[in-house]
């Protein structure tokens, strides 16, 4: 239950009801009208700016207009108790004991799904996508870990999810990934020396690829590159591959779909949605104009096939063909996403890298024409990674190559702190992911305060011989929650708005940083007890007051929501 969304319909219903009284001839949808958490400050429940909105909507003074709604929703909305107009005409909300009473009991009523924002829509999320000529690096890794959490967030929220990785495995960096292993081979096989040619990988994981192909092919000569090419190609695919997908598996990923480019172009695919572009007019023969920088007399005028993708929002049209008359990379991805909107998505989502931030434009471009609008597309780019150790940057494994591999990130930290932390920053900048930061016992470490508030409570569960969840009983008159479990319950009640927020604009990183938040209140109560006995939770090997009981099962349950979207286990001990 979104305790904010059906508060703010209560004032909403009330409004309508007397708007003649109140002289509001304009409400406006109540368009900018929202329902918040207030400031520490002020000691209250909900924050609402309705008083404001409206008072400018309909030239009244925003306090007098407040004073009146308070007088009304006091009389007509029993769950509230108590109204404070503050600043400019901000109404400040205490929240009943009735209403605590059933939100609280809504949450525990639908504990494993409280915050979910219920959607039932279908998605494609497209994410890693890493070229499969070797193993992750630690910049693939933060896309993955983001296009992992959101396929988890969304299907939370009641969606369909396919989690799909375009495999690139057609192409000139293709040829050159097969003649490398190849030259292995040849260093293996027949004590041939690797050549230095600038365009093939040095990384040592291509010896340990060629090694497995002559393991499994010991009566194969492998003498001719041109013969074997297809042979090669295939194999040694499928071992970059699983090695790739290893790694997912340590960051605890896996996909449900692997799309190949080899199959856009085997099965004619480019032709096929630039026919359907042409149909629609959205193609056609034309020469482009110089790209930025570039002069006239430099230029050379080419006649091709131009995607009209200015059409659509983009900087420029795009070029379907090379000036030898190929079809360029932005063709195959045209085509791949004709595959995708004929499959009957209603969402498309492209995690991509830091690299391809100038090409989410033409992508959105082709993905309205294609679906006729009809299919809505969002790109979303994850920015650099930078690991430092012991105050200086991480460097390289000479077994990768040229770059950090994922399985590097794996020997030095775990699958939790990696997933936690890779979302502990907004994806739109770059992340410092400092080792030995991450492997500290104390509140700097974020996701281990967060699993330790977890731990903690289930030891307070242990020492009373209780289950977690076990009903508890309060009467509405008879309870009372101190300041502090006071600030829980809202911080808690704060945490449908967080999904609601992150699903409509996928700031991930607003989860993290909620259950940090969570833990630091939780724990900031444990330590009170340790300095007032007042606050202490058990006494005599007795709960103190049941309110205790009620606030930390709480916790509990938005901390197993929380980290079960993120993907992050919650240890019972540690």
């Amino acid at each position: 239950m979104n305790i904010f969304e059906y508060h703010l319909t209560e004032i909403k219903e009330v409004i309508l009801s007397k708007k003649n009284n109140l002289n509001l001839n304009e409400i406006n949808d109540f368009k900018g009208v929202s329902l918040e958490v207030p400031p520490d400050q002020f000691n209250y429940d909900l924050s609402c700016n309705i008083a404001m909105i409206l008072g400018k909507k309909n030239k009244i003074r925003p306090k007098e207009l407040a004073l009146k709604l308070k007088v009304i929703f006091l009389e007509k909305i029993s769950n509230f108790s108590l109204i404070e107009i503050a600043g400019p005409g901000f109404m400040n909300i205490k929240l009943s004991n009735s209403a605590l009473l059933n939100n609280i009991n809504s949450i525990f009523k639908n504990k494993k799904f409280y915050g979910s924002v219920k959607d039932n829509k279908t998605y494609n999320i497209e994410f890693v996508s890493a070229n499969p000529t070797g193993p992750m690096h630690v910049g693939h890794c933060r896309g993955a870990i983001y296009g992992d959490v959101l396929a988890n967030l969304l299907k939370f929220n009641g969606n369909k999810v396919t989690k799909e990785y375009y495999v690139n495995d057609y192409g000139e960096q293709i040829k050159f990934f097969v003649e490398s292993v190849y030259f292995r081979i040849q260093e293996i096989k027949y004590n041939k020396k690797f050549p230095k040619q600038e365009n093939l990988y040095p990384g040592l994981y291509i010896k340990d690829i060629a090694s497995k192909i002559i393991h499994e092919n010991k009566d194969f000569t492998f003498n001719d590159f041109t013969k074997n090419f297809e042979f090669l190609k295939k194999e040694s695919l499928k071992k970059s591959m699983e090695l790739i997908k290893k790694d997912l598996k340590n960051l605890g990923i896996t996909h449900d779909n692997f799309f190949s480019e080899t199959e856009i172009v085997n099965k004619d695919l480019v032709t096929k949605a630039i026919k359907i572009l042409k149909e629609k007019r959205f193609v056609e023969e034309g020469f482009l104009q110089p790209p930025k920088g570039e002069t006239n007399d430099n230029w050379k005028k080419m006649k091709r096939l131009i995607f009209k993708s200015t059409l659509f929002g983009d900087d420029a049209d795009r070029a379907l063909q090379k000036n030898d008359g190929s079809w360029t990379y932005f063709a195959n991805d045209v085509a791949y996403h004709m595959n995708k909107v004929s499959r009957n998505y209603e969402n498309l989502v492209n995690v991509l890298g830091a690299d391809h931030t100038g090409y989410t434009k033409r992508i959105k471009a082709a993905v309205s024409a294609l679906s006729d609008k009809k299919v809505k597309i969002k790109c979303v780019v994850c920015q650099l990674v930078k690991l430092f150790k012991n105050g200086s940057p991480f460097k390289m494994s000479k077994r990768a190559g040229e770059f950090i591999s994922a399985q590097d990130l794996l020997n030095e930290v775990e699958k939790d702190q990696i997933r936690f932390m890779m979302l502990n920053r907004s994806n739109d900048v770059e992340l410092d992911f400092d080792f030995d930061k991450v492997k500290q016992k104390t509140k700097d470490n974020p996701v281990f305060y967060v699993q330790y508030a977890y731990a903690r409570i289930n030891s307070i569960i242990r020492s009373l011989n209780i289950n977690l969840f076990e009903k508890i009983n309060l009467k509405e008159d008879k309870f009372n929650f101190n300041s502090i479990e006071e600030k829980i319950i809202r911080k808690i009640f704060e945490w449908p708005k967080i999904i609601e927020s992150t699903s409509k604009k996928f700031d991930l990183h607003k989860i993290p940083f909620y259950l940090y938040e969570l833990s630091t209140l939780f724990h900031s109560y444990w330590s009170k007890g340790n300095e007032n006995k007042d606050y202490k939770f058990i006494e005599n090997d007795k709960i103190k007051r049941k309110e205790i009981l009620l606030v930390i099962n709480l916790i509990a349950i938005v901390l197993q929501n929380g980290m079960r979207i993120l993907g992050v286990s919650l240890p019972d001990k540690m």
